[in-house]
């Protein structure tokens, strides 16, 4: 494989022959790549980590050094990433804790640009987009389609839901709601159905009308919550889509953003 001399590979270290290694990188003993990957310069790869195929990373980043927590004691957690992903350069993506499930994962198919933090035991989907310096907390689950945005900082434990938009410079406190845009001015709100984006993605014009109306009660209605979904389940089409809407509502932990 083509391995540049300067490059520090650990013989304990999977690497199949169609990968490449650029200047300057470091990868250890308990890293498996995938077919096709690309290591351009100065990336340090730390184990347990393993990596799927086409994978491509950028100079500076640092992925699958152990967590920043202060119960972290050395365990041997793990960090998996699936295929196609784009690392830009100096990303942080750092490995499990014991007490978080011992893995961190991040999916298929994602951009993840320039100083982004991808923090331990965070579940990052596929698809997913995270702009220059978007920093994950522990914990966070970023679900698929989703897209945060430029210097916006997630606290640990909270949910991203599938298909939404958050503006730059949002902080992210509760659970983000699915298929709508997220931003703040003054305060952070949420501005409904995210419907340039579902259009993108191939959502028919059905779709997004029902999204449409359950925003509207969600967030115009001037109703509690509860009496927001009482109303939604009543007078809104249960698409699939507004009852994962519904359901996310339901499950969340910490609130989520209206």
């Amino acid at each position: 494989m083509p391995i540049h001399p300067s490059a520090l590979v650990d013989a304990g270290a999977k690497i199949p022959a169609s990968c490449t290694i650029g200047p300057f990188c470091v990868v250890g003993a308990e890293v498996e790549l995938g077919e096709h990957c690309e290591l351009i310069s100065h990336v340090v790869l730390s184990g347990p980590t393993k990596l799927g195929s086409h994978n491509r990373i950028h100079p500076f980043a640092v992925v699958g050094a152990g967590p920043q927590d202060l119960s972290y004691k050395g365990e041997p957690t793990r960090l998996e990433i699936g295929d196609r992903n784009e690392i830009r350069e100096y990303v942080t993506i750092h490995r499990g804790t014991v007490k978080g499930g011992g893995i961190t994962r991040v999916g298929n198919d994602c951009l993840i640009m320039a100083y982004v933090h991808i923090a331990h035991d965070c579940q990052i989907g596929n698809s997913v987009i995270m702009a220059n310096a978007a920093t994950l907390a522990g914990h966070v689950t970023v679900e698929d389609f989703a897209g945060v945005g430029a210097l916006s900082p997630v606290h640990q434990y909270v949910r991203i839901g599938k298909h939404s938009y958050i503006g730059g410079g949002t902080v992210i406190t509760q659970d983000v709601l699915p298929f709508a845009k997220t931003s703040s001015v003054r305060e952070v709100h949420s501005y409904g159905a995210n419907s340039v984006g579902l259009e993108r993605r191939g959502f028919s014009k059905e779709r997004v009308r029902a999204l449409h109306k359950a925003f509207r009660i969600l967030l115009a209605a001037k109703l509690n919550t509860t009496q927001a979904l009482a109303r939604i389940e009543d007078e809104v089409e249960q698409t699939e889509d507004v009852r994962e809407l519904v359901e996310f509502i339901r499950t969340s932990e910490r609130g989520v953003i209206k």
